[in-house]
């Protein structure tokens, strides 16, 4: 009876707007079964299984029960968020002993639902647009349910996997020679401060992302070919994944002609996106073929190698810059994202960008300014230019040169990092309080309607925007969003003000406070603004290079390290807290090891 109150006050998320329910299932698949797709690097060793969760749309008599947010062992993941969240300790120990709490949060999703046959949900083709997204720090395969959950209730099929080079809150890795035992990758502190030894750090990181984004490529693929070696390696299986959960992918995935999937990332994840794709598309570029210890080479027929091109759709949600920067990945940062492909003879541009912060990151200048020069078509310039976007030989039938589209950059007012997670939905209060963002539920709203609008002008076949989406403004009827319909035709095909580049009032372009009182003009969106990037650059995070040539003084790399460290509150709060409680299980849960009845014995004990 104590518990019986508590349905009540658990914080749950909003439905999915899109016109079909949302199936789940989850994956884990040892590393032996894939093969070899790139090196390993020398640092993941621990790591033996991928595991990602895939989020698709389901058949409309779907049913089944929907899946916890919270991934066991559950005692266990609340102590770890509650490190991630920076909760003190007398607060993370009693949350420790209330996962039945949190466990009443469910992912809205329908756990192994049958897949909806594409054609049966008025696809014009037979396989459903395909998207790997990357989790950021404190992140994990559920972090960002409710955006995958979003495209997926649009008509996608999008893999989130779990990376294991300690970015997660906690992840546990099952031993593929004993599925029974386990051993835990906690999350790694390092410090956000402008240092070679944090940089070196960073980039171990990177290096285990983009080979495990390889490997998850592969095994889609041959998800899709009905590979039986590969579905038969889940380690989920039979529970909580049966065979035929994953054999009902096949060839119904938009993976194989290239350039099909989408990519996209949140924070470390749109850094890893960022360095994953150029990695490989320039993997024979003069300047990376010599390159004595590349971050992440894939072999020559590998499905990464064979997918990538200039028209791969790239979405990036507040990217974190810094790991970028080191000097290791100079020769990477100074080539231009593929859509910008200066050997590409009809390069789709920024069209094939789109890229969207939070207010606290657009505001915080080094890093908007270098995202400004990544998702431009020379970064390695210091300042982003017009001229930079004209194509040298390419003419127009009148004889100009032809120019290319820029990307499509925007914010959301009033918004926090966290809210780009399913963090600002679950704890709006603290992201309210502590770091001034305001409804959690409209940033994940925009988002989603951009990114809709970006991928059908990118010819991705997605569903209709819901009209009860529209409530921020700028469609081009007249809507009378009290209908509120629900239906296959409840929306909009054409959002086209979502992704329009029209500077608001007191908006030029620079980072500046803007006045949230002001009145939104015929067609404008609320909250959403455009940023123009042109201009953009001269306030750049300092890199590693540019510290160790004598480019960047002291006082700047100073400057800018106050400014990282003032925000690694914002992508890790956790950071800014020394009285965080170690695990009430610790003896329990060794971090060398862990066997699957120690987990489900303490969850059975701490959730009866």
């Amino acid at each position: 009876m104590v518990f019986s109150f508590l349905p009540s006050i658990v914080p749950a998320f909003p439905e999915y707007t899109g016109p079909y329910k949302v199936g789940a299932v989850d994956v884990e698949i040892p590393i032996s079964e894939i093969g070899s797709v790139s090196a390993t690097p020398n640092e993941a060793d621990h790591i033996h299984t991928i595991q990602f969760r895939i989020f698709y749309p389901a058949t409309p008599d779907t049913n089944s029960e929907g899946i916890s947010w919270l991934p066991p062992p559950q005692r266990l993941a609340v102590w770890a968020y509650s490190q991630f969240l920076g909760l003190s300790s007398r607060v993370a120990s009693v949350l420790s002993f209330l996962p039945r709490h949190l466990h009443y949060i469910k992912i809205p999703v329908h756990a192994n639902a049958t897949l909806l046959p594409p054609q049966s949900a008025g696809n014009p083709q037979s396989r459903w647009p395909t998207v790997l997204f990357s989790h950021g720090l404190g992140g994990s395969r559920n972090a960002y349910s409710h955006i995958a959950g979003s495209l997926a209730s649009h008509g996608m099929v999008v893999f989130c996997p779990e990376h294991r080079d300690a970015s997660a809150a906690i992840s546990v890795i099952r031993d593929p020679k004993d599925p029974k035992s386990s051993h835990i990758v906690r999350c790694l502190r390092i410090e956000h401060i402008h240092t070679p030894e944090v940089w070196a750090k960073r980039e171990t990181q990177i290096r285990i992302r983009t080979w495990e984004i390889g490997l998850l490529m592969e095994a889609i693929h041959r998800i899709d070919l009905g590979d039986n070696d590969i579905i038969k390696a889940n380690l989920s299986t039979p529970s909580p994944t049966p065979l035929s959960t994953l054999y009902q992918f096949t060839e119904r995935l938009d993976v194989h002609e290239p350039g099909k999937m989408i990519f996209g990332g949140h924070s470390f994840g749109s850094a890893t996106v960022v360095q994953v794709i150029k990695s490989t598309y320039y993997a024979d570029h003069p300047d990376i073929a010599k390159w004595d210890n590349p971050l992440f080479r894939p072999v020559e027929n590998s499905a990464i190698r064979r997918q990538i091109t200039e028209n791969t759709p790239t979405f990036l949600l507040d990217m974190w810059c810094f790991p970028i920067l080191s000097a290791a990945s100079a020769p990477l940062f100074n080539l231009p994202l593929p859509a910008y492909s200066p050997t590409a003879a009809s390069p789709v541009g920024g069209n094939g960008i789109l890229a969207i912060e939070s207010e606290a990151f657009y505001k915080w200048k080094e890093n908007m300014h270098s995202t400004a020069r990544i998702v431009s078509p020379d970064p390695s310039a210091k300042v982003v230019s017009e001229t930079a976007f004209e194509r040298p030989g390419a003419k127009k039938q009148k004889g100009s040169a032809t120019k290319l589209i820029e990307p499509s950059v925007f914010y959301v007012q009033n918004s926090a990092h966290l809210n780009q997670s399913d963090f600002g939905v679950l704890f709006p209060w603290a992201v309210k309080k502590i770091f001034k963002g305001e409804q959690p539920e409209r940033i994940l709203r925009l988002n989603t309607r951009a990114i809709l609008q970006f991928l059908r002008e990118n010819g991705v076949s997605v569903a209709r925007t819901w009209y009860g989406d529209l409530g921020e403004g700028g469609t081009e009827e007249n809507i009378e969003l009290e209908k509120e319909k629900k239906g296959v035709d409840g929306g909009i095909h054409k959002d086209k003000a979502i992704l329009e580049k029209k500077l608001a009032k007191g908006n030029e372009g620079d980072i500046k406070e803007e006045k949230n009182d002001e009145k939104k003009s015929p067609g404008s969106i609320e909250a959403w603004r455009w940023i123009n990037i042109i201009g953009m650059g001269t306030e750049s995070g300092p890199s590693e290079a540019g510290l160790q040539s004598g480019e960047t003084t002291a006082q700047e790399a100073e400057e800018a390290g106050r400014d990282e460290e003032e925000m690694e509150g914002q992508m890790e709060p956790g950071m800014n807290h020394d009285d965080v409680a170690e695990p009430a299980t610790a003896a329990t849960f060794p971090s060398e090891g862990i066997t699957r009845n120690a987990r489900a014995e303490v969850d059975e004990r701490t959730t009866a």
